[in-house]
């Protein structure tokens, strides 16, 4: 092993505002204090229980990822493990989620959204391997 995942950063236009969504989904602390990273105006992190840092950075001009384009790709996703995919969904998108794949409720142990700034994540029915 060369090194250990300590933080994902997503680019974003309001850090703040990225994280307060996470943290909904989520949970953890926004901003704690550590070292390795510093906030402000221009950063802001999410430390979730049990999982690598969330951290995300803002980026003048920035152009979110667009579902299906290769125009504005999505570069990678996250994927979120859930003990039930409606309910999760539900919550996700009361917290500013939106939909990008409307075939919720088919056999698929996975659900495709994206976070306020369009950003894509996967809401992931625990105990499959969907992706």
């Amino acid at each position: 092993m060369i090194a250990a995942l300590q933080c994902v950063v997503l680019d974003c236009a309001d850090p703040a505002h990225l994280a307060a969504f996470y943290r909904r989904l989520l949970g953890g602390e926004i901003d704690r204090p550590d070292r390795r990273w510093a906030t402000g105006e221009h950063w802001s992190t999410l430390h979730p229980e049990g999982g690598p840092v969330l951290a995300f950075q803002q980026v003048a001009d920035h152009r979110p990822p667009r579902w299906g384009d290769p125009a504005c790709p999505q570069q990678f996703h996250l994927d979120f493990g859930v003990p039930d995919l409606d309910a999760a969904q539900e919550q996700a998108v009361a917290a500013g989620a939106v939909v990008l794949d409307e075939r919720a409720g088919t056999d698929r142990p996975w659900r495709i959204l994206a976070d306020p700034e369009g950003h894509p994540f996967c809401l992931v029915k625990h105990g499959t391997d969907a992706q």
